[in-house]
């Protein structure tokens, strides 16, 4: 057994597209078209038949209170590693990125999060 699909809701699947491919580098793998929606998911470029991010609409009901008592907490919605974490701080950061904890080591881990534009926080991490 093995992940297949994880997912983030997005308040707006255009804008996080643009996020995810553009500032943070996945590349787009599915777009199908499903009503007001798409299903669509992003993969590393490193691994294109790897494990898919879903860029789900947050319409359902329970998921903006979800998301806002996450980011009121400081809680990531999802962990992406890293080879290097102050240096995608830097780069990012550079885009114009707006991260809520700067590179903190923890042991053997690295760990920064960022706002992801579309309602969540995200965690770049890397375990030595």
């Amino acid at each position: 057994m093995r992940i297949h699909l994880s997912s983030v809701f997005v308040d707006d699947q255009d804008k996080a597209l643009r996020f995810y491919t553009d500032v943070l580098g996945f590349v787009k793998k599915h777009e199908i078209p499903l009503g007001a929606a798409r299903w669509l998911t992003v993969v590393s470029p490193e691994a294109p038949e790897g494990t898919e991010l879903l860029l789900e609409p947050d319409g359902h009901p329970a998921v903006k209170p979800y998301k806002t008592a996450l980011v009121a907490d400081g809680i990531p919605a999802a962990s992406f590693a890293v080879d290097d974490v102050p240096a995608e701080f830097e780069r990012l950061r550079g885009l114009g990125v707006r991260f809520i904890q700067e590179p903190v080591e923890m042991g053997p881990v690295t760990t920064a999060v960022l706002d992801d534009t579309c309602g969540n926080l995200i965690q770049i991490v890397h375990s030595a």
